[in-house]
């Protein structure tokens, strides 16, 4: 019975020192945790405070300097007047629909006329060269009849 009891108070030994160490295991990862969201706040403290110095510096550059001429009052409000009227006549521009399709359709004509140019001339310098030497077309020309006969008689 006593060797029971050892072997009993060793295995609660055992569990007693297995239950220290994850207690131990727990504190420590507990302890990183808490280094790692204490680092974390730090850096966003410190990413919140250049954000608002950025902010302050874009507000100081920002800040014109306030005219007290008369004159140069005007003279920047007619500044702004015409750099609103550009803008407006840029929105307006977009806006039109009408007018971005007639001008898609222009350079689709365009576009056609360079084509119908460029096969023009090659058209020019192929029969040039047909009535320089007839033979080749004459010999495509028989057997593209040929084939044409060919394919008429499958057909029947």
């Amino acid at each position: 019975m006593s060797k029971a009891t050892d072997d009993e108070t060793a295995g609660a030994g055992d569990a007693d020192a297995t239950s220290a160490e994850r207690q131990d295991t727990a504190t420590k990862a507990k302890g990183r945790r808490e280094k790692q969201l204490n680092e974390q706040a730090a850096e966003h403290q410190a990413e919140e405070k250049r954000a608002e110095q950025e902010a302050e510096a874009l507000e100081q550059q920002d800040k014109p300097e306030e005219p007290v001429d008369p004159d140069q009052l005007r003279g920047e409000i007619a500044d702004a007047r015409e750099d609103l009227g550009d803008t407006v006549e840029a929105l307006a521009a977009k806006a039109d629909v009408k007018a971005q399709a007639k001008e898609k359709v222009e350079e689709g004509k365009d576009a056609v006329r360079d084509q119908q140019a460029r096969a023009e001339a090659k058209l020019g310098e192929v029969s040039e060269q047909a009535k320089q030497n007839p033979a080749p077309f004459a010999v495509g020309g028989v057997v593209a009849l040929l084939l044409l006969i060919l394919l008429r008689r499958r057909r029947r």
